[in-house]
């Protein structure tokens, strides 16, 4: 199911790309249609088409990773400090047994001696 899950969602990112890419832009981008090809996605043009399959695809890629999350969640209901290898990095010293630490104090600055002369 999760395998099911994860094929779709990288053929919904891949199909979300094409048509944004897809879209005309305010610069030359890449608008593949143009002229003649206006008719085929209604009187208004493929702005508005363009615009519901976007919000679409984006929907389903939304709804998608929703599931995915919470099927993934479910099958694999572990925490990483379950693991053995995390365990064995948390110390098993109880808190109660440690002795506090003494600060040691600083030393005391030396000046030259004397008998140097």
């Amino acid at each position: 199911m999760i395998n099911a899950l994860l094929v779709i969602q990288i053929i919904l990112a891949i199909l979300i790309v094409i048509v944004v890419l897809l879209q005309k832009s305010s610069s030359i981008g890449l608008g593949v249609y143009s002229g003649s090809n206006d008719s085929v996605f209604g009187a208004k043009g493929p702005a508005s088409f363009m615009a519901k399959v976007t919000m679409f695809l984006g929907l389903l890629f939304l709804i998608n990773t929703i599931s995915l999350g919470y099927v993934y969640n479910k099958s694999h209901n572990k925490s990483i400090l379950d693991d053995n290898r995390a365990k064995s990095l948390i110390p098993a010293v109880p808190l109660n047994t440690l002795e506090p630490v003494k600060p040691i104090a600083p030393l005391a600055p030396t000046l030259p001696s004397q008998e140097a002369k």
